[in-house]
């Protein structure tokens, strides 16, 4: 026999009614596509409508195919480099932007935002002639007789570690702008009674500022994370998934099999491997964060 009264019955039926728009265009635009591609994954997809189902033998191939592991490792190495970078810079950027009283702190907010409205592909275009060997970082090098350095051209790490410093700078403010809603929530009477207590500026950080962090701080993580397997536009604009396939990813492979290949079925295989690639470890980041929380 159900307990609820027909008043909490009418507000629950009132709020699934003003989700239900959302719900909509989630399912019409995220679901539906995933279970499309899902589908598609097991079947030879061609250009002209022709679809032939194969099962799993685009998995099969995936896991034969060195090229997919490859853009997995390059990947996962920009990941590495990309996500710690934006963390820092976000919750840096937040804490100054918190420190900072009166009517400057929308100025100086919307000055760091303004990167993110930039588009990935104009930022590539701008940062491709900052890195250039005669552009003005070399040129800065050169003053300093440490140049030039080949930032796009050069070795993995280096091309990759470029890579990512244009999208932490393309993306870092609206990480920032969520830590610092994050920030501006957390009572300011602990750090008042931290302060009286004698606590220093490093232990308030440590003890008190990232502790309450932590729902912000993993909700960043994830979607850091997943921006981050997506990177996609700046490899294009930038190095074409080169110089010798050093920034090949795997959505830069995902574009190769579909656009370059028009093999569909395969191409799909691979969002769909990408997909559970993140998945995982989103599950992976959330269990790091609850034991963190327990220890």
């Amino acid at each position: 026999m159900s307990t609820q009264t027909p008043s909490r019955r009418r507000e629950a039926i009132t709020g699934l009614l003003f989700l239900l728009p959302v719900l909509v265009i989630f399912g019409a635009f995220k679901f539906i596509p995933i279970l499309g591609a899902a589908g598609m994954s097991l079947t030879r997809y061609r250009l002209n409508g022709d679809v032939t189902f194969i099962g799993g033998d685009n998995y099969a191939r995936l896991l034969a195919d060195a090229n997919f592991w490859h853009s997995v490792g390059v990947t996962f190495l920009y990941v590495a480099l990309f996500v710690p970078a934006t963390i820092v810079v976000s919750l840096g950027g937040a804490m100054l932007l918190n420190a900072v009283a009166g009517g400057a702190t929308g100025i100086f907010r919307a000055l760091l935002f303004v990167p993110y409205l930039c588009s990935f592909v104009l930022a590539g275009i701008v940062w491709s002639w900052i890195f250039r060997t005669d552009g003005p970082v070399n040129a800065a090098l050169h003053e300093l007789q440490l140049g030039p350095v080949h930032f796009l051209t050069g070795k993995q790490l280096l091309v990759l570690a470029s890579l990512a410093v244009v999208s932490v700078w393309k993306g870092f403010g609206y990480s920032m702008l969520v830590f610092l809603a994050g920030l501006k929530a957390q009572p300011a009477e602990v750090y008042e009674a931290a302060v009286l207590d004698g606590a220093s500026p490093r232990q308030v950080f440590l003890r008190i500022t990232l502790p309450l962090l932590k729902p912000v701080f993993f909700f960043v993580l994830v979607m850091e994370t997943i921006i981050g397997f997506q990177v996609f536009d700046t490899i294009y604009v930038m190095t074409g998934g080169g110089p010798a396939r050093a920034s090949f990813s795997i959505t830069y492979f995902l574009y190769d099999a579909g656009f370059k290949f028009l093999d569909f079925g395969y191409a799909a295989a691979i969002g769909v491997a990408l997909f559970l690639i993140v998945l995982v470890l989103s599950i992976l980041q959330r269990r790091w964060l609850e034991e963190k929380e327990t220890a």
